[in-house]
């Protein structure tokens, strides 16, 4: 194990150990005695650990336990659900800088977003211990004398949870914490890409179930590849799968969890732009635009990937936007001078310099040019250049999304049309628009207005808050997290009638009498 910038201490603070690097259930850590894992930071191209990969039978042990712990966790009371949710959220406040420092060591974000990904986790759990006393069902008038009707909500039993590398502990918490208060089990295969964080998390909750006099198996810990990714979408034991990655992953998923009339929750591609009007604050817009296209080396489901920008100011966002790219400083995503870390690893290399390829063949010209970056602290081969390419949106490459620092620009002439263009992609996650004048913005949130999951302005498209329902709409997969009333997808809703009376009329006014 490394110790740059103190990760080795960090480590072992976490819990991190040789004896728990694989699968658990609870705190009952697995051997599979299967083949392992390196995880390599993209920071340095050094070894972090090795993490031993599940089984089947690993994956039949998990499974078991979950179920047995089921049975007990479903039947504590919902607010004492909400009050070991809050424990798991103070224990994630002992632990923010520590866990923070491995997700930007592990997967390659800036430390300032690896401490907002652990606070996001830590609001999730906040946000969760007030929802364990508001799972509201509804009351309705019956249409028969001495009846009434309510329904009210229950536990689904296990939630497959299959994480991606770019957010390797939150999305994983925003699951988790609503399924726990909600009475649910949890099962976890995080992405392979950044297995540490994830056993990290495991330590830490399987730790404050077991003070509780908790069985084992309310959270769960899979590591392991795709397999273990297709025998949970294929277990009817498993009412509901939540993925999160690309569309081609979600369509498989989804497939497999529909043809055994299993739920599955969606998250997936985005291909999200901003609007410039000729309205618009430049200050904000351009700081939105930079953050929104580089942040997390544009790694985010919610990156800005297109900015679709009005001609009158065409040329003056442009030339700011290319200035402010060329003050960006790249490097070691712990080092806080650095603005953007490195892309996850060598592959994803090959991608941003593919759709570099494909952007220019196209007709695309740079404003930015984009490249590797080698040399004394780029070792990893891993850092690549922010950069920015003029294009149409008709593009084949602009019509996907490349998980990389690219923007695209795009310029139009009225907002009808910018609209228009804003949704004429096959994702349709997140979108923004920049500008003072109300009836823009107003005709931008309209039922004629952006067609996807998030709609904001005046803000960038990526940086949700947990308040809100986060997920998209099209190829994004239409699923629903965190916030608001996403804590339906975990339960199961059941519809109640009582007879009081001593007759037994029938509904519409069937008569059947003998």
């Amino acid at each position: 194990m490394n110790d740059l910038f103190g990760i080795q201490q960090s480590l072992k603070n976490l819990g991190i150990q040789e004896s728990n690097l694989g699968s658990s259930t609870g705190t009952t850590w697995l051997d599979s005695g299967a083949a392992s894992l390196a995880s390599f930071s993209p920071a340095d191209g050094k070894k972090i650990a090795s993490v031993q990969l599940a089984t089947e039978e690993t994956y039949e042990a998990v499974v078991a336990q979950a179920l047995v712990a089921f049975e007990t966790w479903r039947n504590v009371p919902a607010p004492k659900r909400g009050d070991i949710v809050r424990e798991i959220g103070n224990a994630l406040r002992e632990v923010k800088a520590d866990l923070g420092k491995l997700v930007s060591y592990e997967m390659g974000k800036s430390y300032q977003e690896g401490l907002g990904e652990v606070q996001e986790m830590i609001d999730i759990c906040d946000f969760a211990v007030g929802l364990s006393r508001q799972l509201y069902g509804l009351t309705m008038h019956s249409e028969r004398p001495g009846h009434r009707m309510y329904e009210q909500w229950h536990a689904l039993g296990i939630v497959g949870i299959i994480s991606a590398f770019n957010f390797p502990v939150a999305v994983w918490s925003w699951n988790t914490a609503l399924a726990w208060v909600c009475g649910d089990v949890c099962l976890w295969k995080p992405s392979e890409k950044a297995p540490l964080s994830a056993i990290a998390c495991q330590h830490i909750v399987a730790k404050i179930f077991a003070q509780q006099g908790l069985p084992e198996g309310i959270s769960n810990l899979i590591v392991g590849d795709s397999s273990i990714g297709a025998l949970i979408s294929h277990d009817s034991r498993i009412p509901l799968v939540s993925a999160t990655g690309s569309t081609r992953m979600g369509k498989a998923v989804g497939k497999a969890v529909g043809e055994r009339l299993g739920r599955s929750l969606l998250e997936l591609g985005g291909n999200n732009a901003i609007i410039i009007t000729e309205h618009a604050d430049l200050e904000i817009a351009i700081r939105g635009a930079l953050f929104g296209a580089v942040g997390t080396a544009g790694q985010r489901c919610t990156t800005t990937r297109r900015l679709i920008v009005q001609e009158n100011v065409y040329e003056t966002v442009k030339n700011r936007l290319a200035a402010a790219f060329g003050k960006l400083v790249i490097g070691n995503p712990l080092d806080e001078k650095n603005h953007v870390g490195p892309l996850i690893d060598t592959q994803a290399v090959e991608h941003y310099l593919a759709a570099i390829a494909q952007v220019k063949a196209a007709g695309g010209k740079a404003v930015v040019e984009g490249g590797v970056l080698a040399g004394a602290g780029y070792e990893s081969g891993c850092y690549v250049k922010p950069a920015i390419y003029e294009a149409e949106n008709h593009f084949d490459i602009v019509q996907h999304e490349t998980f990389a620092p690219i923007l695209y620009l795009i310029k139009y002439s009225t907002l009808p049309e910018a609209i228009a263009l804003q949704n004429g992609v096959p994702q349709g996650l997140s979108s923004a628009i920049m500008t003072t004048n109300m009836r823009e913005a107003e005709a931008f949130l309209a039922v004629s207005g952006s067609d996807c999951g998030i709609a904001n302005v005046n803000i960038g498209t990526s940086g949700a808050e947990i308040g809100g329902a986060f997920g998209g709409e099209k190829e994004t997969g239409g699923g629903r997290e965190s916030g608001s009333d996403s804590w339906k997808a975990y339960m199961r809703r059941q519809t109640n009638t009582i007879n009081y009376s001593t007759q037994l009329p029938l509904a519409q006014g069937i008569k059947f009498d003998i």
